[in-house]
């Protein structure tokens, strides 16, 4: 049974942690890696939203141990420091894995307190095979196209349904990208990091990390402690439980969620007409989903297609009040037009997404060994199913490739380390995504850390999306270090935000700096 996280309190103290506010690093590289690596050549690609962007590219090993053998691209970007004072480069990471990076860089550039930003160059990047690097991966274009088989295999046709899916998928990256898959794994993104590192003239880095990124971050830091200056990880991984063990952890957690919402849904009975009662509501979920795997809405939204649509809903609370007029729409008024719409704007996936879903695949398949006895599936699957039904085999079949993947796994790094300087971790409570013991556990086991918990809170990524509190502690460190230290468990508490109110013009204008981080940042992290 997953552990719940009990309420959380203590005293807190702030420290400074003992890190120079501008690293002799920062402008007098002096390794010899430095010396020889090639620099980016930045060109401007601002959006209307981040109009000082810049992007460049960068040539990297497809073997970080043949590094004179085959050669791939790295798409980068920059929102470069304007203040004297200079504090070095900020990696940022959107999770994933499979998530561009490209864009987050211009939002965390706008999204920090100016005079903070404007002391980092904030470096976005495409990870190996992602969105513009090259080669990008694309297995099987339109795996997901609607209308998929119900993911709840109650027959063995069902089943043997998405078996032939999952199969066809493996088979077709190991055809297409038997070169590359190898090399598409955390450990090989991380050489690139720091790859990046030098290009940028950088003796250290600034590492800030959402989801996965947290993994990739704390991979990176193990394998190069003495190259972190500063390291932020927000929803973090479980990194004892890649990758298997950590889905089946998020079903449960996603169900819990799921039920949430449905209980948010229960005190706006005047708004969506479906009733009071969180449990006859759930009800009423679930009969929706009955009648759209008969009779799918638009010949788009299946049942499985159903829930690709309503899972957005547990990384991000903004989404529910969308999500609650489309099911009072379906089962008040018969009417589907809403329902598809959501479908479309949360769930569809295109080119992006199916590149997104290859490298996904890819790394997670390749990080760690998984079960390639289906009969292990089926019967821990099973398990969750019957208390946690939500999402519990939609996520088996987004994983299931990994039980016929053609590449030899490796294994999951032990990221316990007692060399990097202090260190800030955010987490939320109830996020579904990546529980919270995923938190305590990385806090554990990075020495010199600080907990920042988010009580209550159930978003997948939280700073930098209208927390102040949490804010807060994000500025302090990224302007001097400083971090703040408890007695016991978390080293400090914010409350969680409000949960939102059925949709107005108001409430959409509130939202729109957490839909912003929320959309970059994507499903499935």
């Amino acid at each position: 049974m997953r552990k719940r996280a009990a309420v959380l309190c203590g005293a807190v103290v702030v420290v400074a942690g003992t890190l120079t506010a501008v690293p002799a690093d920062a402008s007098a590289p002096r390794t010899a890696d430095l010396a020889s690596a090639a620099r980016p050549s930045w060109k401007k690609c601002g959006t209307t939203d981040y109009p000082t962007l810049q992007c460049a590219s960068l040539k990297v090993p497809l073997d970080h141990a043949s590094p004179h053998g085959r050669q791939i691209t790295l798409a980068l970007s920059r929102v470069p420091h304007t203040a004297r004072k200079y504090q070095g480069p900020l990696l940022v990471n959107p999770g994933g894995p499979g998530g561009s990076g490209l864009s987050l860089a211009g939002f965390v550039a706008s999204a920090l307190p100016k005079a903070v930003a404007a002391q980092y160059d904030v470096i976005g990047f495409d990870p190996r095979g992602v969105g513009a690097s090259k080669p990008a991966l694309n297995c099987e274009p339109g795996h997901f196209d609607p209308v998929r088989p119900d993911s709840v295999p109650v027959t063995r046709t069902i089943e043997k349904a998405n078996l032939t899916r999952a199969k066809s998928f493996a088979d077709a990256c190991g055809k297409k990208y038997a070169s590359l898959l190898p090399y598409i794994n955390t450990v090989a993104a991380v050489r690139d990091m720091d790859s990046i590192r030098a290009a940028l003239g950088a003796r250290r880095i600034n590492y800030f990390g959402y989801s996965y990124g947290t993994y990739l971050g704390a991979v990176y830091a193990k394998l190069y402690p003495e190259r972190v200056r500063r390291l932020v990880l927000d929803s973090i991984v479980d990194p004892t439980g890649v990758w298997y063990d950590d889905n089946i952890s998020q079903d449960y957690a996603f169900n819990d969620r799921h039920r949430a919402f449905m209980s948010w849904i229960a005190k706006y009975h005047a708004t969506y007409k479906l009733g009071t009662d969180p449990e006859k509501i759930e009800a009423k979920w679930y009969a929706m989903r009955a009648a759209l795997a008969k009779k799918p809405a638009d010949r788009k939204v299946g049942a499985s297609e159903l829930e690709d649509t309503f899972i957005p809903g547990g990384y991000y609370n903004g989404y529910w009040p969308h999500l609650a007029e489309a099911f009072a729409a379906y089962v008040n008024d018969k009417n589907a037009e809403p329902l598809v719409e959501a479908y479309e704007d949360f769930a569809a996936v295109d080119a992006s997404g199916d590149n997104g879903y290859s490298v996904y695949t890819a790394v997670q398949c390749q990080d760690a060994s998984w079960p390639r006895d289906w009969g292990q599936w089926r019967k821990d699957n099973w398990a969750v199913y019957d208390r946690a039904p939500f999402m519990a085999w939609n996520n088996a079949w987004y994983n299931a490739p990994c039980a016929f993947w053609p590449q030899e796994a490796g294994k999951p790094v032990n990221i316990a380390n007692g060399k990097l300087p202090p260190t800030l971790l955010f987490q939320a409570t109830n996020d579904a995504a990546t529980p919270y013991e995923g938190g305590a556990t990385v806090h554990r086991m990075l020495a010199r850390s600080s907990l920042v918990v988010e009580q209550g809170g159930g978003n997948h990524g939280i700073t930098l999306s209208g927390n102040t509190c949490l804010d807060a502690y994000l500025t302090a460190y990224l302007t001097d270090g400083t971090v703040p230290r408890g007695h016991h468990g978390p080293d400090a508490v914010c409350r969680k935000l409000p949960d939102p109110k059925p949709l107005s013009a108001k409430a959409a204008s509130t939202s729109a700096r957490g839909s912003t981080l929320h959309g970059l940042l994507g499903f499935r992290r």
